[in-house]
């Protein structure tokens, strides 16, 4: 159930928007803090991954999906991005020989196919939830704030720079 205190719906017409909008949470982050990217095949979770990189670390080289190492690590100023994707997980358990618990110490988390962590799910996270919406490109966004991202996707991320 998505309460209206909690989140932010979006309409992204195009890829370039699903990339901004990556570019200006990739300003509001900082070490700890997890994105879960939620959505079918093709809905632009790679997309999203890929901006919030390039914009976050400072990489202007290809980034690669981490569909087969299933995780992918890059190195930044202020924390590491760790960038994960679950599809192939087939137990949630498998989490921890990837490293989450240190990428969600120490490090900014953007995790595609979230649903497979089960109860490694942390408490505080955005949620990102894409749908297909109208054109081929266009997608539904769904900001979800759990723990302290209610009070951040409310009262500082969603305050009208979000409108992309």
């Amino acid at each position: 159930m998505i309460e209206a205190d909690n989140s932010l719906n979006l309409t992204l017409v195009d890829e370039a928007a699903t990339e901004a909008l990556a570019v200006r949470l990739s300003r509001a982050v900082g070490p700890g803090d997890v994105i879960a990217l939620f959505g079918d095949l093709g809905m632009g979770k790679s997309v999203f991954a890929r901006g919030f990189i390039r914009a976050y670390a400072g990489i202007d080289e290809d980034i690669p999906s981490p569909t087969f190492t299933l995780v992918q690590v890059y190195a930044a100023d202020a924390a590491p991005v760790f960038h994960f994707d679950l599809y192939r997980l087939t137990a949630p358990e498998e989490v921890l020989e990837l490293g989450i618990e240190e990428a969600f110490a120490e490090g900014i988390s953007l995790i595609e196919w979230p649903d497979r962590l089960g109860a490694w799910m942390p408490a505080n996270r955005l949620e990102i939830h894409l749908a297909a919406c109208g054109r081929e490109s266009a997608r539904k966004a769904c900001l979800m704030g759990f723990g302290y991202w209610q009070a951040r996707l409310i009262d500082g991320i969603g305050d009208g720079a979000m409108h992309v």
